[in-house]
Order: C-alpha cells, then sequence, then structure tokens
C-alpha cells in the first residue's frame, strides 16, 4: 500500500491553522484507554476546554476469504450496543507489534482457528480523527482455511462462521455489518480483493 494520499489531510491553505495544545491533564490511564482533558486553541482563536482525547492502540481487521469465495466473521456481544455484533475478525494492536499483517494473522488464528496463505494491508482509515489517535488497518487475508482450534482471551464470546461473499456484499445494504469502522475496512478489503467496485 502506497503512503497516504495528500487528500484529504495534505496542505492546509494559508488561512487554515492548526490547534494549539494549551495543557492536557490526564483522566484515566490504562492498557486498553487513556483519556486526556485537553486545552486547546482552534485556529481561528477559540478555546476549547476541556476537549476531550482519547489515545487508544491502533486496531486491526482480518477481512478473510476462503479458498470457495466465502468469508470468514465471527459473531459476538458488543457490550457498548449491548447487542451481538456480525464482524470480521481482529483486535488490538500490542505495543510491541509492528506489522498490521502479522497482528491479523495471530487475531485471524486466536479468535477462529483459521490462518491465511497471504495477507496484504489494503487500508488505513483514522477511528474517529475529531477525537481518536487510533487507526484501523484493514488487511485482506486471502486463502483462509482452518487451521487448529482458535485460542480466544478471557471475555471473548464468539461464533465462527463463513458466508458467501455474495451474500456478505448485499447484506453491507440491509444493516448485517452495524459498526461503521468494520464496515469501511470490509468495502476496502472486498475492493482490493476486485469482489467489488466503487
Amino acid at each position: 500500500m502506497s503512503e497516504d494520499p495528500a487528500w484529504p489531510q495534505g496542505p492546509a491553505p494559508e488561512e487554515e491553522r492548526p490547534w494549539t495544545v494549551l495543557s492536557r491533564r490526564e483522566v484515566v490511564r490504562n492498557r486498553h484507554l487513556n483519556l486526556d482533558a485537553e486545552a486547546v486553541r482552534t485556529g481561528a482563536g477559540a478555546v476549547l476546554d476541556p476537549y476531550w482525547v482519547m489515545d487508544y492502540p491502533d486496531w486491526v481487521l482480518a477481512v478473510a476469504l476462503t479458498p470457495d469465495d466465502r468469508l470468514v466473521l465471527v459473531r459476538q456481544w458488543r457490550q457498548g450496543a449491548k447487542a451481538w455484533v456480525l464482524e470480521p475478525p481482529g483486535g488490538v494492536m500490542d505495543p510491541g507489534d509492528a506489522d498490521p499483517c502479522a497482528t491479523a494473522a495471530r487475531e485471524l488464528r486466536e479468535e477462529t482457528g483459521y490462518a491465511a496463505t497471504r495477507l496484504r494491508l489494503v487500508g488505513s482509515i483514522w477511528s474517529d480523527p475529531a477525537h481518536n489517535t487510533n487507526r484501523i488497518h484493514a488487511v485482506l487475508a486471502e486463502g483462509a482455511v482452518p487451521a487448529g482450534a482458535h485460542d480466544r482471551e478471557a471475555g471473548e464470546e464468539l461464533e465462527t462462521l463463513t458466508m458467501p461473499v455474495a451474500e456478505v456484499v448485499a447484506g453491507v445494504t440491509r444493516g448485517m455489518f452495524v459498526h461503521a469502522m468494520h464496515l469501511g475496512g470490509l468495502l476496502l478489503a472486498l475492493q482490493a480483493a476486485g469482489r467489488i467496485r466503487f
């Protein structure tokens, strides 16, 4: 994948100025989330205090295609939504993780027991550029086949299933996927795999 394009975040016109952090107060610090209350001055000179910034680790999404053109998916409980949600497997990049593809391979294996023969990064998107510091890396994992038992973390309650790509594509507009970041990564990977066109 090439470097981020010059748009839309490219060079700002002269009248646009970046915001300045005047002060920062740590509110929460733990292995999952750092929450800061910042005082910022906007480019136009307004002071916003507090302005909440959440510092998360980057996340990966493994969009795994089987040789018979099915997607490997998981259905798991999402406490924020208070619902069972269908999504591609994925997870948090650990502090030592440098390669989104390696992290995606690990998450695919841990959550589903599948392994892929070819993995490639097809896009990276900000989770919420207004308040979050992390990005979601979409990895296309082709040639995915069962490779043993899953190795889920404590507290992970999920079901592994596969669905034909055509059924997934049709389900996108019917609300099959409700997580915006997962939907974005899924669409990037399906386009890279030649299964959809924008």
